[in-house]
Parts: structure tokens; sequence; C-alpha cells
């Protein structure tokens, strides 16, 4: 299976009229922090699109920032036990998502489904998500992505911060 592109990425946004546009980078960005500082922004406006698993139906998280999503949080809201939940693979992600980890757009999947996006979000007037490359991302206003996805609002970010992305938060503006 091919993987989607920006390209791919741009012809939805078109298609569907989505007030949003792919900033091209001249590097990689692989993590939030070399996301924002490629772009200059504070590591909060970086907001990743992780797919996992509830029982077997698939959720689109929506978080931003370094911490990471807390599978217990997931169970918590989902009323079941954490061995239910499961991040899915790199495998699963390019077939549901139609790109590949690292570059998942928070829309415009392959296949539908139900989202989930931490509140924190909508506290940046502007985000910058996956724009389906390695060095592409999206640049769109977190009340449209709310609006686009119909997410459901969740605290679904550890408390606790990567030790190796502390630096970096706490350098942001």
């Amino acid at each position: 299976m091919e993987p989607w592109t920006p390209a791919d990425l741009q012809r939805y946004i078109d298609a569907h009229a989505i007030p949003a546009q792919i900033v091209a980078l001249p590097t990689p960005t692989l993590t939030v922090p070399t996301a924002a500082e490629a772009l200059g922004v504070p590591v909060d406006t970086i907001v990743k699109t992780v797919i996992f698993f509830v029982e077997e139906t698939p959720y689109a998280v929506i978080a931003n920032g370094v911490r990471r999503v807390d599978p217990r949080k997931l169970a918590a809201q989902f009323g079941v036990n954490r061995k239910r939940i499961k991040l899915a693979d790199g495998e699963a992600v390019l077939a549901l998502t139609g790109y590949p980890p690292g570059a998942v757009p928070p829309f415009g999947h392959r296949q539908p489904m139900p989202y989930l996006m931490h509140p924190g979000v909508c506290d940046q007037s502007v985000v910058y998500a996956g724009g389906g490359g390695k060095a592409e991302l999206l640049r769109i206003q977190s009340a449209d992505l709310r609006r686009l996805t119909g997410a459901t609002l969740v605290d679904v970010l550890s408390e606790d911060i990567p030790a190796q992305d502390a630096d970096t938060v706490r350098k942001s503006p």
C-alpha cells in the first residue's frame, strides 16, 4: 500500500474548502520540539494525531505539546481495562489514515474514525499538525480543527513530561 503524500492532503483540503495551509519546511521535523523550533513557535502549538484502538475500534487522538497520550486515561474515558487500549502500529496507521506515522494529518484519512481531542489544543488559536510528509506541517485554526473533526474533548495527556523534552518545554515562550 503506497503512502499518501502532502499532495493528497492538499487535494482533500481543496475539495472540502478547508481553511488550512500546508507549510513546507527545509528539513524533516520528526519530533514536536524540532517542528516547533523549525517554525519558531511554542511546542504547545504543535499537534500530533495518534491512532489508538479501543477494544477493536480505531480512534484518532489529537493532542498538543510534548507529553504522551496516556492509555490509562483513554481506558478511563471508555470504562474499559487498560489492556483493551492499543497503540496502532505503523502498518495499521498507514492502512487507516493513508499516511505513515509522523506525517499523519488530523483529517482526510482513508477510513473515517471517531476523534478525541485534548482540550489544550483549543487553548491555541492556530496549531500545526502533520502535513502528510516528514517535512510538511498543516497550519489550521484550532476552532476549525475541532469543527471539522467533530472531536470529543478529553484529557488524554500524561502528567509526565518526557525527559528529553523537558528543556524544550521550559525554553518555550
